[in-house]
């Protein structure tokens, strides 16, 4: 040193063991300070308590609303009743967290009102980034939620009709009756015609020549729809005859109707037409000897 006096190093130590001992006595002896941190933890563990009864209460109440709805509706997708109850769980969940972290937060010292207003920036930020995810997502989710329609419905929405494959979120997955996929974004799914909700109304109008006569075509038919309700047993109900529909010079019509599942629609319009079809060319066989 300057002066030519010198400090002993064991002594330098000592001082400074002394000064830390001191230090650390003062805040182990610190009665205020061990009252502050009790009093905080414990209302940490107050809050830690509260959310999780809170969140254990919602959860009930948003159960026991689903296991309502299932109750009251005559026809329920088990699947979407599950896709709502978690998403609607994940969204209390999450919320009720992110309030206790921050008033823990806030506990333990931190100022709330910068990390408040960071979060609205960046919050603010994202919104304007992804406008189209986010009218996605809160379609998707009013979709689900509403009921609108569930996986294995057929729907139209615009000029696209098919099977709903996948509802998620952010899309909808439809299959046409083609095979074509259609990869729909919910925000732009504004119109849907649901056919799954009633049974669809199969009607077929078959054209007869006037030189036939018309309580024999209907007789006709209504063998060939019974037969074609004999050979078809998971059909609801044999197709009704209605009767003569239109009538010209040349030809009339009879209507044939019946109710059935949507995605069969194409289906029963098909085999009505073919058994017709079938009728009509045995008729002709039976009348061909008369004939000749």
């Amino acid at each position: 040193m300057e002066d030519g006096s010198e400090v002993d190093p064991a002594e330098q130590a000592i001082k400074v063991a002394v000064t830390w001992k001191d230090k650390l006595w003062d805040w182990a002896t610190n009665v205020e300070m061990w009252e502050m941190v009790m009093f905080s933890a414990l209302r940490i563990i107050v809050l830690f308590i509260l959310t999780r009864i809170f969140i254990r209460v919602i959860y009930r109440i948003i159960d026991r609303s689903l296991e309502k709805k299932e109750q009251s509706r005559l026809k329920v997708n088990p699947r979407r009743l599950v896709t709502v109850a978690g998403l609607l769980k994940n969204v209390t969940s999450i919320t009720s967290n992110f309030i206790m972290i921050m008033l823990v937060l806030g506990e333990v010292g931190f100022q709330l009102a910068p990390l408040l207003a960071g979060a609205g920036v960046l919050g603010l930020a994202i919104g304007f980034g992804a406008q189209s995810l986010v009218k996605d997502v809160i379609a998707g989710f009013f979709i689900i939620l509403e009921d609108q329609f569930a996986v294995g419905d057929v729907i139209q929405t615009g000029g696209l009709k098919g099977t709903v494959e996948m509802i998620g979120l952010r899309s909808t997955r439809l299959v046409s009756w083609t095979g074509e996929v259609h990869i729909i974004p919910n925000g732009t799914i504004t119109n849907v015609t649901n056919y799954s909700l009633n049974n669809a109304m199969v009607v077929v109008d078959f054209p007869f020549s006037n030189t036939k006569k018309l309580e024999e075509m209907i007789s006709l038919l209504k063998k060939a729809m019974l037969k074609m309700k004999e050979d078809h047993p998971y059909t609801s109900e044999v197709p009704h005859v209605v009767g003569i529909q239109s009538l010209s010079a040349s030809e009339f019509v009879i209507r044939i109707a019946m109710e059935g599942l949507p995605e069969m629609r194409e289906e029963m319009e098909r085999q009505i037409r073919t058994y017709i079809k079938q009728a009509l060319e045995e008729e002709e066989a039976l009348a061909l000897p008369d004939g000749e």
